[in-house]
């Protein structure tokens, strides 16, 4: 994301970022709550989640270095009925939402850059909803895995079954079979919370088209992003 900003705004914005650690289950907002910061991942992963009342939940979107979380401050509103957790740990830049909100209005560059941005994660969100609703749950964990891939350095993944549960809204014991099938086909490795890719394109051959689809939007709107 801030790769693509103009030479300018990312020297009008270095000393506003900054540098923090997000740990594995971090919340960095809340449904419903006011939002101080945005935050632009660089090797972590923060999933958007729709959270009921009883308590489960499941992700809408992922973003990782090619985004920003906090969409909401720039589109109008303070707030969103989703969660952000951090799903997988690492650096990112967090800086207060005032900031944002007016080179938001005042640049030209920042507006058009946050919507393509939007409309690439609006893209994902509604890809997500058709996948979990016509696809089997191993087409839907490729997916899930590829687009966290997408988003790291590296081809391992610390995510215990059971997150990728609450992450997918199905049971534990639905995610221990498709990834037991993924095993068994020699596409991963997954051991004590550790999920390491074998075959990439094993896992791009097996998933369903919802991974292309925003993998193909994303490369539309966001050319010039960095992909780890």
């Amino acid at each position: 994301m801030l790769a693509n900003l103009p030479e300018a705004l990312k020297t009008r914005w270095q000393p506003h970022l900054e540098l923090v650690e997000l740990p594995l289950g971090l919340v960095l907002y809340e449904a419903s709550r006011l939002m101080a910061d945005v935050y632009f991942p660089i090797t972590a992963i923060v999933s958007l989640l729709y959270v009921l009342e009883n308590g489960a939940s499941a992700e809408i979107a992922i973003v990782g270095n090619e985004g920003i979380v906090g969409i909401a401050l720039f589109m109008g509103g303070d707030t969103t009925p989703s969660r952000a957790v951090v799903q997988s740990a690492g650096l990112g830049f967090r800086m207060k939402s005032p900031l944002l909100k007016r080179d938001f209005d005042l640049y030209p560059p920042v507006m058009h850059l946050m919507l393509r941005y939007t409309q690439a994660l609006i893209t994902q969100m509604a890809q997500t909803a058709v996948c979990n609703r016509h696809h089997s749950l191993d087409q839907q964990l490729c997916r899930w895995l590829l687009l966290s891939l997408d988003r790291l350095r590296g081809s391992e993944l610390v995510m215990t079954q059971e997150l990728i549960a609450n992450m997918l809204g199905v049971r534990r014991e639905g995610v221990t079979d498709a990834a037991t099938k993924l095993q068994r086909a020699g596409l991963i490795r997954y051991a004590r919370g550790h999920i390491e890719v074998l075959d990439r394109a094993g896992l791009e051959r097996r998933t369903c088209e919802c991974y292309d689809v925003v993998r193909r939007e994303y490369g539309r709107l966001l050319p010039n992003r960095t992909s780890t």
